[in-house]
């Protein structure tokens, strides 16, 4: 048995590494500083998408999946927010954590570290891509049409440098100013969006017939188009990988746990997903019916300068959405260096570490530029578990409700719907990969 004082040392080493890394090294955040970080992290350029995505499902099942999924992911964040101080006197700061809690030491951690890195490293990537292509379309709007034309990939590594400055930021309540400006700019380039898609039928008097009808010609095209639109509905509610690591910077004690103001701060959140989300979705589809294209802002053409305006919008918003996506890696990666194999903690092996996750997903972005198009068919196997289901299941393992009250039968609805969003939505994203392969082109 190890002696009083090396038990000591031990547990002062142990706060010491905890006090460093970025999830819990700073726990005194303001119940709005979780408001920025969920919007930022839920709402994503994606939202651009979700009138094209309406315009494969039509109007009754578009509505009824947009509804259905704010309500059911806004419920099982409310389970993780719960659950984040479920055992008294412990915090579950990291999704792994909790999810070793409900499944076991070693099972929890198979089951939630892969399906979490898959969609922090995988909406990283898109993010850099996204970044650079919004720089690209904001220099082809404004430049002289003499100015000769600047690849993608350029674009992309001006994106990638100005991470590796932000990356080494410490903790989440040091990017929170970063988190804001996001917040705002995703609230602006959506209400662009809708407002300019209205003023676009207003200003033409609705003169042309809008047509709702589906796109694909055959049964099995539309099909396969409903249910790759439902995966992108789906998926754009997909926050809940860092809920808990934003948490986690809330202070709590018995007498105020951190899941009051976490609460709050959610709620807005919700809030401001829903005026972000729902409007877009529903006037995208109404002016422009099944000729709009898989972002909106490019069927609206112009006014060129309030498109400029919005592209810009988009690069500040997914440059605070990369950051908080990256955090919960830099922690992963920085508590495998220093507990694991023993590096010693500070600047320089941040520095190091965090730059060399920069490069990688820089250089996967431009080696790869159609990375978002594989994502619907990899993340479907990670963004409605992690999401949908995985919480259900972890709250019926932890709080045990009674078999067949109200609490357990909504968990296994939860979990019917999202297991079966994580079979079939992959599948139509592989058939889009099929039909689009021959335009995919590396290091375009």
């Amino acid at each position: 048995m190890a002696p009083p004082s090396a038990m000591n040392t031990s547990r002062a080493e142990e706060k010491a590494i905890d006090d460093w890394l970025p999830i819990t090294s700073s726990r005194n955040a303001k119940w709005w500083y979780s408001a920025f970080h969920n919007v930022t992290a839920m709402v994503g350029a994606g939202v651009l998408s979700l009138p094209f995505a309406m315009s494969e499902l039509g109007w009754g099942p578009g509505v009824a999946a947009m509804i259905m999924s704010w309500v059911i992911t806004l419920y099982t964040l409310w389970q993780m927010v719960e659950m984040h101080e479920c055992v008294p006197g412990r915090r579950f700061d990291r999704y792994h954590e909790l999810g070793q809690h409900a499944f076991g030491d070693k099972l929890g951690l198979w089951i939630v570290v892969p399906q979490q890195l898959v969609v922090e490293v995988g909406v990283c990537i898109v993010y850099m891509v996204t970044g650079g292509k919004s720089l690209k379309k904001f220099h082809d709007l404004v430049a002289p049409p003499s100015a000769p034309p600047i690849r993608t990939s350029y674009f992309i590594v001006i994106f990638g440098c100005l991470h590796l400055v932000l990356s080494q930021l410490p903790n989440f309540n040091s990017i929170t100013g970063v988190s804001l400006a996001a917040a705002v700019m995703s609230l602006s380039y959506s209400t662009i969006a809708w407002a300019a898609s209205l003023h676009h039928r207003n200003h033409n008097n609705g003169a042309a017939a809008v047509d709702y009808s589906l796109t694909a010609a055959t049964p099995a095209g539309r099909t396969f188009n409903f249910l790759s639109a439902l995966g992108d509905v789906a998926f754009a509610y997909a926050g809940h990988n860092v809920v808990l690591e934003i948490q986690a910077t809330i202070p709590s004690t018995p007498e105020r746990p951190s899941k009051g103001p976490m609460w709050r701060g959610v709620v807005l959140a919700y809030g401001v997903v829903a005026v972000c989300y729902l409007p877009v979705a529903f006037a995208g589809y109404y002016v422009f019916g099944n000729a709009v294209d898989d972002n909106v802002l490019i069927t609206l053409e112009r006014p060129a300068w309030l498109i400029a305006a919005a592209n810009m919008f988009v690069v500040v918003h997914v440059v605070g959405s990369y950051q908080i996506y990256a955090m919960p890696v830099f922690d992963m990666l920085e508590t495998f260096l220093v507990k694991k194999l023993r590096f010693k903690p500070g600047m320089p092996l941040r520095l190091i570490a965090r730059s060399l996750y920069v490069l990688f997903t820089m250089f996967v972005a431009i080696a790869v530029p159609f990375f978002g198009g594989l994502l619907g068919f990899f993340g479907g196997f990670a963004f409605a578990p992690t999401t949908y289901f995985l919480p259900c299941i972890m709250w019926l393992s932890i709080m045990k409700p009674k078999r067949f009250g109200l609490s357990w039968c909504i968990n296994w609805f939860c979990i019917i719907i999202g297991v079966l969003l994580s079979v079939f939505a992959p599948i139509g994203g592989l058939r889009s990969i099929i039909v689009n392969a021959q335009s995919y082109k590396f290091f375009s």
